[in-house]
């Protein structure tokens, strides 16, 4: 157990560097926001953990919270590999037909914009003519199905889906306590890079909502 411990504490050390070398790029978004909440960062005892909380901006919070949870999953993958044969197979069935499939536009992106959804929220009485997800959809619906299983083999994986949840569970306590000790380098980079802009854009609403008129609009009185 100690050497899983160290070797996850290297791994969110890694992490968190890569995401730390990432923030500088960042910069506040100047589109129309999202209506749904992003449901890997919204409530994420990742990111408490990491010290962000609801008032970092989402896109600063999704790259690190994408990078610890893939921290997690590659734990848990080498669980199931090592002790949970059923879900193996059935993953691995799955991932024959992922790559079956012509067209993923979801895989091989950046950290930042993983698990995103792909397209943008379409704009009132004007609907897209397609979406990378519908073209998505009709890729996976052309995908040869998985084999069916026995009512015997149906319990038997949800058992296995179980212990691995309870293994993605404690990874991810663990995680947690690893990202306390970061907290503080996390907080000063934020207070760097992002709460400045932050502040850069408060300060340019207010100066616009105290002037909304341009005086240059007008050349003088007007008779």
């Amino acid at each position: 157990m100690v050497c899983v411990e160290r070797s996850l504490e290297t791994q969110v050390s890694q992490a968190v560097d890569a995401w730390l070398r990432w923030l500088p790029r960042w910069e506040p978004s100047t589109h129309r926001g999202r209506v749904a909440p992003c449901r890997r960062c919204l409530g994420s005892p990742i990111l408490s953990a990491a010290g962000l909380g609801a008032d970092a901006p989402h896109a600063v919070q999704h790259g690190l919270s994408t990078r610890i949870k893939a921290i997690v999953d590659r734990a848990v993958a080498d669980y199931t590999a090592r002790n949970l044969p059923l879900l193996q197979t059935e993953l691995d069935q799955q991932a024959a037909r992922n790559r079956a499939r012509t067209y993923r536009p979801a895989e091989g992106l950046e950290p930042e914009f993983e698990g995103l959804p792909l397209d943008p929220e379409p704009a009132p009485g004007a609907p897209f003519l397609f979406t990378l997800a519908g073209l998505a959809e009709q890729a996976d619906a052309s995908a040869p199905a998985l084999p069916p299983l026995t009512d015997e083999a149906k319990a038997a994986l949800r058992q296995e889906v179980g212990l691995a949840d309870d293994y993605a569970n404690m990874v991810g306590r663990e995680v947690c306590a690893i990202l306390l000790h970061h907290r503080l380098r996390i907080q000063g980079e934020i207070a760097r890079y992002v709460e400045p802009q932050i502040e850069a854009l408060l300060d340019e609403l207010t100066r616009s909502l105290d002037a909304p008129f341009d005086p240059r609009d007008f050349d003088g009185p007007r008779p």
